[in-house]
């Protein structure tokens, strides 16, 4: 079990496809960037050390501020941050406009290692996963919701097919006693699917069904992407990195939707748009980034990264 004390530097993880995502955003002295998802401050810090530019970081978990305050001592005036979820932000910087803005939808690996959070069943702990210390936990989801409300979130947010199975046998244990740890969570989700084979551990789909419903996390996002045109700049770009197949959808989806293609103009209307009206973003990966085998090497947690980026039209979106 790991240490409750564990130190800063243990603590401290690598930022995932953190040279490509430098390499999208492409930032210029003199510029704003928004990172949206703050965690040790590794993409904020990378930004600031690349030029004279302006940084605001955005976490909702309150232990990222000994990392907050080493980057506002070393960067002054150039770094602020707002403890806030990104998709509740918005409306604190409506007023605002950035030139570069990106999203890490990862859990960070501080959460996943302290055991006293409950993300994981790796270590042992409290079922908690609340990203934000606040709110329903895992714990009282678990021994509070009715049976098909937690089938219906384990297989919705987790595609989990056993997820009748596991809510069964969920509502079947805490009648018993009430499921307070990671680890009978864990050993109750593999007992109801019983054998079968797979690369993962049974209970992973279960806990990221459960930790993506208690923090609201594609809620959140779509949210945010169908009002982060207030905030990008003319020619600013959005950079978001994904980890599982519902949070990559929903970008795809929301780039596609939102992009531009070219619109063939006639010889004879000399100022006829070139690009289809109501359109305001340019994709600007043709297919999702995912990491290089040395960054695998060094965090196999990167494995199922992908970033998609795009640029905002310059002169289409009037916010």
């Amino acid at each position: 079990m790991i240490k409750k004390n564990t130190s800063l530097k243990k603590e401290a993880h690598s930022s995932v496809l953190l040279n490509e995502v430098i390499e999208y955003l492409a930032p210029k002295a003199g510029k704003k960037f928004l990172d949206c998802t703050f965690g040790a401050g590794g993409y904020s810090a990378a930004i600031l050390e690349s030029c004279d530019c302006k940084v605001t970081g955005v976490d909702r978990d309150p232990t990222v501020m000994t990392f907050v305050k080493n980057l506002e001592n070393k960067y002054k005036q150039r770094f602020n941050f707002i403890q806030a979820d990104f998709g509740s932000v918005i409306e604190q910087l409506s007023d605002s406009q950035f030139d570069g803005i990106v999203l890490d939808l990862g859990v960070s690996s501080m959460q996943i290692d302290n055991a006293d959070r409950g993300f994981s069943f790796m270590h042992d702990g409290p079922l908690d996963m609340r990203m934000s210390k606040t709110g329903m936990s895992a714990a009282e989801f678990v021994n509070e919701a009715a049976e098909e409300v937690i089938a219906e979130v384990i297989y919705k947010y987790g595609d989990e097919t056993a997820s009748r199975k596991i809510a069964s046998k969920i509502v079947f244990e805490r009648n018993l006693e009430l499921i307070t740890t990671t680890d009978r969570l864990a050993k109750i989700v593999r007992s109801a699917i019983g054998f079968r084979k797979s690369k993962i551990d049974l209970a992973t789909k279960t806990f990221q069904a459960i930790r993506i419903f208690i923090n609201n996390e594609l809620e959140q996002l779509e949210y945010f992407l169908e009002n982060v045109a207030m905030i990008l700049a003319p020619g600013g770009r959005l950079v978001v990195v994904s980890f599982h197949s519902l949070e990559d959808s929903i970008v795809k989806y929301f780039f596609r939707e939102n992009s531009s293609k070219i619109v063939a103009q006639s010889k004879y209307a000399k100022n006829a748009p070139a690009i289809e009206p109501g359109k305001w973003l340019k994709i600007i990966t043709k297919k999702p980034v995912s990491p290089g085998d040395e960054e695998l090497k060094k965090n196999v947690r990167a494995k199922s990264a992908k970033l998609r980026a795009a640029v905002k039209i310059e002169g289409i979106y009037d916010s």
